[in-house]
């Protein structure tokens, strides 16, 4: 319980990444096929799908933390994490970067804030790059429909036509896909946490095999995996709901 917290803040932020880019890059790129920036994102993509995390971890750690110091390992700075630690610092929800504002310290969310950057972009960019390419077939797919045509016959602007029109129907497989990705999301985020050095659940399952190997503690971190991917699930069933009416009405008819 006390190492949930930074696995869950660095999960979040990892979906609060993936999702409004993956599906804003995937219209982009859907509307614009064959143009330079389809080109630009099809590449990114496979970039992102091919390098492990570990990996793509390590080279983002050499260039933004060892070569321009801009963004370090770890959860926060030592000299922060006195103050984290102090009976004073009242810990609400356990996340540093809402506790912070909480506790009326903008720096220690910033500081946390800042530690979350390259794990988080690590950790989002493989289903990034899926759910962008899920988005953009849909997008391709939506163009050629005859509401499509209908709205724009209208005189209805572009954007109007592709972020609230099309954009609607194109959500529906993305967030299908990403779903059916939210347990590979909560397995890569154990292998980013090592990599990082992120305090989080990872840190407490190896080193309880690195001196002495502990079964419970192994079907411990089972079970506790799956109840991570559980509610990730249901909020992404909820949000596919809301966007999709045809799910509503099959709820109303039961």
């Amino acid at each position: 319980m006390v190492r949930t917290p930074a696995t869950v803040e660095l999960t979040l932020y990892s979906v609060l990444l993936l999702v409004p880019l993956g599906l804003a890059s995937g219209v982009v790129a859907g509307w614009r096929t064959g143009r330079p920036v389809d080109h630009g994102f099809r590449l990114i993509a496979f970039i992102g799908t091919s390098i492990p995390p570990f990996v793509l971890g390590l080279m983002l750690l050499g260039i933004f933390y060892v070569g321009l110091h801009w963004f370090p390992p770890g959860r926060i700075d030592i000299s922060d994490s006195f103050v984290v630690t102090s009976p004073t610092f009242n810990h609400v929800t356990g996340l540093l970067t809402v506790d912070g504002l909480l506790n009326g310290r903008l720096d220690i969310s910033l500081n946390a804030f800042r530690h979350l950057v390259l794990p988080a972009i690590t950790l989002s960019l493989a289903h990034w790059a899926t759910l962008g390419r899920v988005t953009r077939a849909a997008i391709i797919e939506e163009r050629t429909k005859e509401y499509i045509t209908a709205a724009r016959g209208r005189g209805l602007p572009k954007q109007t036509v592709v972020w609230r029109h099309a954009l609607r129907n194109a959500m529906i497989p993305g967030l299908n896909s990403t779903a059916l990705s939210a347990a590979a999301l909560i397995m890569g985020v154990f292998v980013v946490e090592i990599v990082f050095g992120f305090p989080g659940i990872s840190e407490l399952a190896t080193l309880s095999w690195a001196y002495t190997p502990d079964a419970a503690a192994a079907m411990g971190f089972a079970v506790y995996s799956v109840l991570l991917v559980l509610p990730l699930m249901f909020v992404l069933d909820i949000i596919q709901g809301v966007v999709d009416p045809r799910i509503r009405e099959g709820i109303a008819e039961r």
